[in-house]
Order: C-alpha cells, then sequence, then structure tokens
C-alpha cells in the first residue's frame, strides 16, 4: 500500500531537514535556564500539535448509503448498505498553503521594488515578520476561506447524488436526486466550519508560540503545514 503521498512525503523531508538547525536556535536564543526552557517547549508544542492532527485527520462524518435490490434474470443485485465518508477536514493543507503563499506576495513586492515609501514601510512592518496582529487575522481568515473554496471544487454534491441515483442508491430518509445533493452539500459545510477553524488554529499555534519566543520569522521551518 505505500507509505502514504510521494508529494507530502518529499515536503515533510525537506521541512523535517531543518528542525535540527531551527530547535538549536531556538535554544541559543532562550532566556530561561540557558534557553532549554524555550526549547523543551516548543518539543512539547510539536507534539501535542502532532496528536491532534492525527486525530481530526481521522475524524469523518459516515453518511449512510442503501442500495435497492434489483432482479436481473434470476439473481438478485445490490441490496447492500454502505456509507459516504465525508472528512473533518476534507481541504487537507492545501489551504494553509495557498494563504501562506498569498501572503508572501506583499513581502515579495517590497523586496523587488526597494521603495521605502510609506506603503513599502507599512508592509514591512505588517506582514512581513509573521507576528503583528494584522497578518495573524488575514492568514486567519484566508486558511478559512480557502477551505470552503477547496472543498467546493473538489467534492461535487450533484454528480455524488446522481451517480447514487443511477445505480440505486439512496440515502434513508432522503429522497434520491436534488434533495440528496442539498442534503450532502449541507452536512459537508456543517462539518467544513469546524475543519477550516481547526487548520487555521493549527497553522497559528507556531506562529504564536514563536512570537512569544522573540519574534516569528516565515522563513522559520514549524508551520501549519
Amino acid at each position: 500500500r505505500g507509505i502514504g503521498n510521494g508529494m507530502s512525503i518529499l515536503m515533510f523531508i525537506s521541512i523535517a531537514a531543518t528542525f535540527p538547525g531551527a530547535l538549536w536556535a531556538i535554544k541559543e536564543s532562550g532566556k530561561l535556564a540557558d534557553g532549554w526552557i524555550e526549547f523543551g517547549t516548543v518539543i512539547l508544542i510539536g507534539f501535542v500539535m502532532v496528536a491532534l492532527v492525527v486525530f481530526v485527520e481521522q475524524a469523518q462524518r459516515r453518511i449512510p448509503v442503501q442500495y435497492a435490490k434489483r432482479m436481473i434474470g434470476r439473481r438478485s443485485y445490490g441490496g447492500t448498505s454502505t456509507y459516504i465518508p465525508l472528512k473533518v477536514n476534507q481541504a487537507g493543507v492545501i489551504p494553509v498553503i495557498f494563504a501562506s503563499s498569498l501572503l508572501f506576495i506583499p513581502s515579495l513586492i517590497v523586496q523587488f521594488s526597494g521603495s521605502t515609501a510609506g506603503w513599502a514601510t507599512w508592509i514591512q512592518d505588517h506582514f512581513v515578520t509573521g507576528d503583528h496582529p494584522y497578518y495573524i487575522a488575514v492568514y486567519f481568515v484566508l486558511i478559512v476561506f480557502f477551505a470552503f473554496f477547496y472543498v467546493a471544487i473538489s467534492f461535487n454534491p450533484d454528480e455524488v447524488a446522481d451517480n447514487m441515483k443511477k445505480y440505486g442508491g439512496f440515502i434513508p430518509g432522503i429522497r434520491a436526486g436534488r434533495p440528496t445533493a442539498e442534503y450532502l452539500s449541507y452536512v459537508l459545510n456543517r462539518i467544513t466550519w469546524p475543519g477550516s477553524l481547526y487548520l487555521g488554529l493549527i497553522a497559528l499555534v507556531p506562529t504564536m508560540a514563536l512570537a512569544g519566543f522573540g519574534g516569528a520569522n516565515q522563513n522559520f521551518p514549524f508551520g501549519g503545514t
């Protein structure tokens, strides 16, 4: 079965390769017990985040589906029960990547323009270091937006409902066709809210933690991804 998605593994390796140096930099810049308290705190936060991510990533809403029996010749087909798994975090890590990439554009504009005007200074102060409240708020809102956006383009309730109707499947208590599509859309929107908020909080925990340790940095390897 393999060990997962190849692209995700490559991203993890490239990020994890910088962990030792980044952790040691936190220890060297720490002020409590020669930096060991900050060092241990970051490791503890990392373990807690991993446990939370594993728990939420496994969470899903299972919508029961029943297939009616069909007689073809002398044989009976169908009559089985299954379910549609809808993950709480249906969008995965894509919203975090989109949001962080979009927020990197202002700093690129300032770097390429080389301007020292007021607007460039404002961007430098608010959207480069990553620990300003404006940056944190915009980052969170973008993650929530892209979570809903990605779910909307990756899961088509109308198509799922049509396929179910074509093969004699239905959700108990829900009429086949349009009512099924509306029900799937309703459930998907409800579970996307906690999923998007979870993504936003996970992505912001490293930023806020590092800000407490003397300032965050967009190039620091620990992040929501």
